[in-house]
């Protein structure tokens, strides 16, 4: 019988980091801060490790390896990892302004897909902002020239955030998450990332950060990204549900239980389920389960229905329509 799968995430200790992770989220690193909680993580660079199970110590990378990837649904055929990779991000400081390939320079000059990425707002400080796209369309010669004069930050749309907000980032879009927020961070499994400014700032080996200027200047969309729509609530018996994206990379919604929440996992894809707040009761055909905040659950494809059952608030992320193949550079 299909059981859930619980998972422990790889813990990342980028300078820009806070300890939010550590305090509120019972994440477990030996580094001073936690910048980065990897909660759903099949990759080269941190793959996440099972908790549970027959399989408990063993990663996920070597789970599918030695497995199959039949738990991750029809609507992945073809893929030999996970699509997606889920992250808890917890900025104490701004993070460089950067940008992500689309898939066909991804492959062609990194050898991995691209990076199309959403934000979920989990908290923030009073003032906090991101930076999302340009202000107005820029030329390519303006835009190097801004970064080498280091006034990049002033054709940039800076957005002062709120709990609950969602931001869409499509590959090729200039971004930065500002200090003092805590977010979810849903992408492609692709961990390829072009730093175009960094504050000066240097790191742990007391040199300057390197910047990818050249690969910026090929892959930035110099037009303004449309803003993110955000779907308003809707009541749901035991709670509420809240659309935040459906893409050709992922689909994910944020669920409220105040009582007893069921869904189901068709064979089309598995579901991941990222535990935000509260504490409750995972019940499948196979047993019943404690979840709290900083859960990482995932679900493999076909197993059926299940409920929460408790009071808490989470993530569920899953692949809602057949994944694009991403061969020779292009995607098909």
């Amino acid at each position: 019988m299909t059981e859930p799968i619980f998972l422990e995430g790889v813990c990342k200790d980028y300078l820009w980091g806070g300890n939010r992770l550590r305090e509120e989220y019972n994440k477990k690193s030996d580094a001073d801060k936690i910048a980065e909680s990897w909660e759903l993580a099949c990759h080269k660079d941190g793959s996440s490790r099972i908790c549970s199970g027959g399989s408990k110590g063993m990663n996920l990378q070597e789970y599918l390896d030695r497995e199959g990837t039949a738990l991750l649904g029809t609507n992945c055929s073809g893929c030999k990892q996970m699509p997606v990779l889920i992250k808890l991000i917890d900025a104490r400081q701004d993070l460089s302004i950067q940008v992500h390939p689309d898939d066909a320079y991804a492959m062609r000059m990194e050898h991995e897909p691209g990076k199309t990425e959403m934000w979920y707002i989990i908290d923030c400080e009073p003032g906090a902002s991101l930076y999302y796209g340009v202000k107005t369309p820029v030329s390519k010669e303006e835009f190097a020239q801004r970064i080498e004069n280091q006034t990049l930050t002033d054709i940039l749309c800076q957005v002062q955030v709120k709990p609950g907000e969602l931001y869409f980032i499509p590959a090729g879009t200039l971004h930065a998450i500002g200090a003092g927020i805590l977010l979810a961070e849903i992408q492609q499994n692709s961990n390829t990332t072009y730093r175009v400014y960094d504050y000066g700032r240097r790191g742990a080996d007391g040199q300057l950060r390197p910047l990818h200027v050249k690969k910026a200047l090929d892959v930035t969309n110099l037009r303004p990204t449309a803003p993110t729509v955000q779907f308003p609530t809707e009541k749901i018996p035991g709670g509420t549900r809240r659309k935040l994206a459906s893409c050709d990379c992922f689909a994910a919604d944020v669920i409220t239980v105040t009582s007893a929440v069921t869904g189901s996992v068709t064979p089309k894809s598995f579901q991941h389920l990222l535990i935000l707040e509260g504490e409750a009761k995972l019940q499948t055909a196979s047993g019943s389960y404690p979840i709290k905040k900083g859960n990482s659950v995932l679900l493999p494809a076909d197993m059926g229905q299940y409920s929460i059952i408790g009071c808490c608030v989470y993530i569920v992320t899953k692949m809602d329509r057949p994944i694009r193949k991403i061969t020779g550079g292009k995607s098909i």
